[in-house]
């Protein structure tokens, strides 16, 4: 399936926003005090009120008791606070700013309840059933389990609800806070009465781990047979480009979360490559489709001059991020000669036509005589081949110049460069062919109407290529 079109926003970001490896660092390592959810002056009468309830043979009765009463307490918390049932027909119906509000509230209650709610009460459970190792256990599970399975649907939810590749980034979050709080809930669901929670956390982690890994393979798929009919009528950087690459620098602010998902999948390879070998996939599969995207052009200049503009915003956008230690120098070296050789072709498709023009071969007719210059340098040329070449120069040149200024080349160096690099063959081919036949036109009637350009006029209309200009724009 194709990028969807919620993904193509002007600016080119993802949906995503704000994630930030320090950020989770900090929330990671603050320090939780668990909350008092009894008065410490009741824990010691409870505890002895339990112990009598157990020797006089009353167990199953104060379980259920202890169980229903602080069950409906840590549920009502969680209501509070915020946490919904949501069922995988809620999630679908929902708008993606509506759901990615909901995932980070998701993220934010999962922290809560692991370190302070779950958290408080083991502490209650451990200390009321201090003693009675065979129901502390027992209790915690029963007293949580709801509440556990209730937070973690959400999660299985997201996790087994149809691929797309908005999502990769809310699910390494998921899978970011389910690591981070894998320890904690060992810890606190210990024991054999709280397997089953256990396993359900572990579970989730695994779930999200693999839809994450796949979503990365639907996105590399995605943008290499992305289909969108956006055409780019300017040859400017395509809107998949931009989108692509901010979702690649996106996906660099999750190094270590990216690391710890590949080694669920332990192949052998070291993670680290198998990150940059994910990412040049993604490079590559843009290029690809790039390449087909540049075929729609009926002009072949713009097909090079489109290609130049989309490697070479590749090339920048890699060298100013940290995907360029990831791709290495070896990947940018090689890009960047990509782009001058599209730079190279496309001066070659749209000028060497006008420069035949100003070339010297063809210029004599076998009539001769007409075309004595006053200095002699024009010697054996015809002057009517030499008027229609300079008509011809005119009309191309003119044509060249309005269809060129709506072409876009949105980098200010590379747009320079390459008006330079025009500059230099033609004005010189244009300065030589006027000084040596220039003579033969200006002795004859109406100059004007065929040396109708100084040099400095074409160096003057050159600045005005690759501006972007609208059709009935101004000149400046």
């Amino acid at each position: 399936e194709c990028l969807p079109n919620a993904l193509r926003p002007s600016s080119g970001t993802p949906g995503h926003h704000g994630h930030s490896e320090h950020q989770n660092t900090n929330l990671e390592n603050a320090v939780y005090t668990p909350p008092t959810l009894i008065p410490p002056r009741i824990l010691p009468l409870l505890h002895d009120l339990a112990q009598q309830m157990v020797q006089a043979g009353h167990q199953q009765q104060l379980k259920k008791i202890y169980r229903d009463t602080r069950s409906s307490v840590l549920e009502e918390s969680l209501r509070k606070l915020g946490v919904e049932k949501l069922s995988k027909e809620d999630v679908q119906k929902m708008q993606w700013e509506v759901l990615e509000a909901k995932i980070g509230n998701w993220i934010h209650f999962m922290r809560i309840a692991v370190k302070l709610l779950f958290a408080g009460e083991r502490k209650v459970c451990d200390q009321m059933f201090e003693g009675v190792d065979s129901l502390r256990d027992q209790c915690f599970a029963e007293v949580t389990t709801s509440s556990v399975a209730l937070l973690l649907s959400f999660g299985d939810v997201m996790a087994k609800s149809k691929r797309s590749p908005e999502k990769l980034f809310v699910l390494l979050d998921m899978y970011e806070i389910m690591r981070e709080l894998h320890s904690e809930i060992e810890t606190l669901f210990k024991g054999k009465a709280c397997n089953e929670i256990r396993e359900s956390a572990l579970g989730l982690t695994k779930w999200l781990a693999q839809t994450a890994q796949e979503t990365f393979g639907d996105f590399e798929e995605a943008v290499e047979k992305d289909a969108t009919k956006t055409a780019v009528l300017d040859g400017t950087v395509h809107p998949l480009t931009s989108y692509v690459i901010n979702y690649v620098k996106f996906l660099l602010d999750y190094q270590s979360t990216l690391k710890q998902l590949f080694q669920e999948f332990e192949n052998g390879e070291e993670t680290i490559s198998q990150l940059a070998s994910v990412t040049m996939r993604i490079m590559q599969a843009l290029q690809t489709n790039l390449d087909g995207k540049s075929k729609q052009y009926k002009d072949p200049a713009l097909t090079q001059l489109f290609l130049m503009n989309n490697i070479h915003y590749m090339v920048r956008s890699v060298r100013r991020s940290e995907a360029k230690d990831l791709l290495g120098d070896d990947w940018v070296q090689r890009h960047r000669r990509v782009v001058q050789q599209h730079a190279n072709q496309y001066k070659r498709i749209a000028w060497a036509k006008i420069l035949q023009c100003l070339s010297i071969q063809g210029l004599t007719s076998s009539g001769g005589g007409s075309g004595v210059g006053v200095d002699g340098n024009s010697s054996g040329a015809s002057r009517a081949i030499v008027k229609d070449r300079l008509k011809t120069f005119n009309t191309q040149f003119e044509e060249l110049h309005q269809r060129q200024s709506q072409w876009t080349v949105p980098d200010t160096e590379l747009r320079e460069s390459l008006r330079l690099a025009v500059a230099e063959v033609l004005l010189p081919a244009y300065r030589s062919f006027i000084k040596r036949f220039g003579p033969l036109v200006e002795n004859g009637k109406n100059p004007q109407k065929y040396i109708r350009y100084t040099a400095e006029d074409l160096d003057r209309m050159l600045g005005e290529f690759f501006e972007g200009k609208a059709l009935n724009e101004p000149k400046r």
